[in-house]
């Protein structure tokens, strides 16, 4: 298998008047051109491993290897560089900026890697067309619905083309019929050179993924793998 993620005895511990292990010892490897689902109950440890796997968070203990590399995690510029570049992450709350229009949300994430405004913002138009929202790209957030905003931050994190997608919640503050379209969007991202992985409390969309790991006291403990 073509290994693109590696945990290695990753942990991660916070202290808060007293020590709280979040994740315990976790070693798995995700496979490039998979879907992978995280299912659990809240505090199981999904988003924390998201936010190590994407980089924002320092394990306590472990080591992670991407593209069979292992991340410093003290080379803060590096890494800042090493997300920008390979990983789109997608959270619950989009976090789009309301003072800018759609198109500016998203080509302003291209700028992360280049200075050139001319081709972000063609590249914007791009992906912002691939999400069916070309007639929405002078729409500030606040003039978009909830399904339309979340493709918008699909798209910002598509903008500079990732092998890496992280999701976190990304149709939890969505309707049922709305979230199944951003899911519908989600999976035709898949393709052989790419990973995603999503946490999500919803059974119906877990169990669409490749391969559906279940976190249970900061741990994967049970996996139901369709992957060959």
């Amino acid at each position: 298998m073509n290994n693109l993620i590696s945990l290695k005895n990753i942990s991660k511990s916070f202290s808060n008047n007293k020590k709280i292990n979040v994740l315990k010892k976790i070693n798995y490897s995700f496979t490039k051109g998979k879907i992978y689902s995280l299912v659990g109950p809240s505090g199981s440890g999904k988003s924390t491993l998201l936010n190590v796997l994407s980089l924002i968070d320092k394990p306590t203990t472990g080591s992670l290897i991407i593209n069979k590399t292992p991340v410093n995690f003290n080379e803060n510029a590096k890494n800042d560089k090493i997300r920008s570049s390979k990983i789109g992450i997608i959270y619950q709350q989009n976090n789009l900026l309301p003072d800018f229009t759609a198109l500016e949300n998203v080509y302003l994430a291209g700028l992360a890697l280049t200075n050139d405004k001319k081709n972000s913002i063609e590249r914007a138009k791009e992906i912002i067309k691939t999400m069916g929202l070309s007639s929405r790209e002078a729409h500030f957030p606040s003039e978009l619905s909830g399904g339309e905003m979340q493709r918008i931050a699909m798209a910002r994190a598509l903008i500079n083309e990732p092998e890496i997608i992280l999701a976190d919640e990304p149709t939890g503050s969505l309707d049922h019929t709305t979230a199944k379209e951003v899911f519908n969007v989600l999976y035709k991202l898949k393709n052989k050179n790419r990973l995603i992985i999503y946490a999500t409390h919803n059974r119906f969309f877990a169990n669409m993924a490749d391969c559906k790991l279940e976190m249970i006291d900061g741990n994967i403990k049970a996996i139901n793998a369709r992957i060959k």
